[in-house]
């Protein structure tokens, strides 16, 4: 069967031949490996794993269309149409239901984008697979008939409605062996229709662009994961992030890590430059110590606060033991507070690690003795490799009460997160951002903020989006965020703030 007469059939059977929900004007946007659409969408995944695999759902077409978005990626888990873990054999019961989610961006006006989270012989997730894609020709050959039955299936639809996502986020490979299998799997599919585009994500997670795929004549995509501490805070299935920082946004750059004498090139004091008009009660709280450390807080060089950690195995007053094979050592999570006086008159203080490895300081806050005030707060980084940072305590100050020399902001986040990709889309290479979002951890005010950033360097570079998730913690409907009000729409919880902010950039 064609893909002519099977999206027919399809149509036929969901609207009675009508393409209901569709504009009136043609809603397709041209799209090339050279230059794509500025896309707006959503991420929909009912088979990103096996385990929970299902078919796709009709509502969530027509109301990614009725609210004025016009893209959706399938991120699919291989094994999902595999029969019987048979690698090599495809049911075509499974495959109908990703011609439904076909048949229904047709029908509503929604570019979809097919990718394999999970391909044959590659992963980011958990459990690993058995052959590396890289490496192994059966692997390579598996994902070959896999992408080249997904060619002939869909053969012929327009570009402008279909794309293909070849794996999610290749890391731990070069360049030059990711461009090999690329130009495998190009190869494969475009010698069963020949125009179809290729999007490829980027290197190192799809955080860097990967000019060896130049040749090869497909698209690129980035993510909008940047800063990590935001957009992945207290997520449950990436380890060490319930120590991190509440997030702020924008956010002070201020590195945090204090890294004892084995450390000589990174050791030095973090920095409060008052003067302290007052007393007042400094609280660091601490994150991961490894081994061994000792916090020594002076105040104008008068020692305050002296605190030994030692790590081990078992109980202690550790949140979590955790031993580090590799290094024979113990990198125990303390998740505590500590705690001291600093005397009215102070003019610096120092937070040093006088004895040990290195340890994380994830938060500072400042109290006036003996007040009701509330804390004054500020996270600091726990990046790897920096000196200790320094910052200025201005309670008084219009832009907040804690002034570092750096700071993560829009500009920051374009220098970092846009400029390295805008130099290979000058190349000829068409970009978009496959997945972004923040899990429903951060506070909302804070993922407002940091969202409309994104969202306004993407819409200045010309590139599209696509939202982790449609339902979901990431995402506009059902994120079980703590801190929303949510309104009732067609049985589920709409974050109508969130709505309405991608709204005003999907224009």
């Amino acid at each position: 069967m064609t893909w002519r007469t099977g999206m027919a059939l399809l149509l036929i059977g969901v609207t009675g031949g009508a393409a209901v929900g569709r504009a009136a004007e043609d809603p397709w946007q041209e799209a090339s490996a050279q230059k794509l659409p500025r896309w707006h969408g959503f991420n929909l995944l009912e088979k990103f794993q096996k385990a929970s695999s299902k078919p796709f759902v009709e509502a969530d077409f027509r109301l990614i269309s009725q609210w004025g978005f016009n893209f959706v990626r399938l991120p699919m888990d291989y094994r999902t149409w595999i029969v019987d873990g048979d690698w090599r054999r495809l049911n075509e019961d499974v495959l109908k239901e990703i011609d439904q989610a076909v048949s229904w961006g047709e029908q509503y006006g929604v570019h979809v984008c097919i990718n394999f989270h999970r391909a044959p012989g590659y992963t980011v997730a958990e459990p690993k697979e058995a052959k590396s894609l890289w490496t192994d020709p059966e692997a390579q050959a598996v994902c070959v008939q896999h992408w080249s039955a997904f060619a002939r299936r869909y053969k012929g639809i327009p570009n402008a409605r279909l794309s293909f996502n070849l794996m999610n986020e290749p890391a731990n490979v070069d360049g030059p062996t990711y461009a090999t299998v690329v130009k495998l799997l190009v190869d494969a599919i475009h010698q069963e229709d020949p125009q179809r585009l290729v999007i490829c994500d980027g290197l190192q997670w799809g955080s860097k662009p990967c000019l060896e795929l130049l040749p090869l004549g497909v698209a690129q995509a980035t993510r909008g994961y940047t800063p990590f501490q935001i957009t992945h805070y207290k997520a449950s299935w990436v380890q060490g992030t319930d120590t991190l920082p509440l997030p702020t946004w924008p956010r002070l750059l201020i590195p945090g890590v204090l890294y004892g004498p084995s450390k000589p090139e990174f050791a030095g004091a973090l920095r409060l430059d008052g003067p302290f008009a007052e007393a007042y009660r400094l609280r660091l709280h601490v994150g991961v110590v490894s081994a061994k450390s000792t916090l020594v807080v002076r105040a104008d060089g008068a020692e305050i606060l002296r605190r030994e950690f030692v790590c081990a195995a078992g109980e202690g007053e550790w949140k979590r033991a955790e031993f580090k094979a590799q290094y024979n050592l113990y990198q125990n999570v303390y998740d505590l507070d500590c705690t001291a006086l600093i005397p009215a008159g102070t003019k610096v203080v120092e937070c040093s690690n006088e004895a040990g490895d290195w340890m994380q300081v994830t938060e500072l806050g400042l109290t006036p003795q003996g007040a009701a005030a509330d804390e004054r707060k500020v996270g600091l980084d726990t990046g790897w490799g920096r000196k200790p940072g320094s910052v200025r305590f201005a309670p008084a100050g219009a832009s907040g009460p804690f002034v570092a020399g750096s700071s993560e902001n829009r500009e920051w986040l374009r220098e970092t997160t846009i400029a390295p990709w805008q130099e290979a889309e000058a190349k000829g290479i068409g970009i978009m951002v496959g997945e972004w979002g923040a899990f429903n951890k951060t506070p909302h005010e804070v993922f407002l903020r940091w969202a409309e950033d994104c969202l306004r360097n993407w819409q200045e570079a010309g590139w599209g989006w696509a939202v982790w998730n449609f339902r979901g913690s990431f995402g506009v409907l059902d994120s079980d965020r703590a801190d929303v009000t949510y309104e009732a729409a067609e049985g589920h919880k709409l974050d109508r703030a969130f709505l309405d902010l991608l709204q005003r950039y999907a224009k």
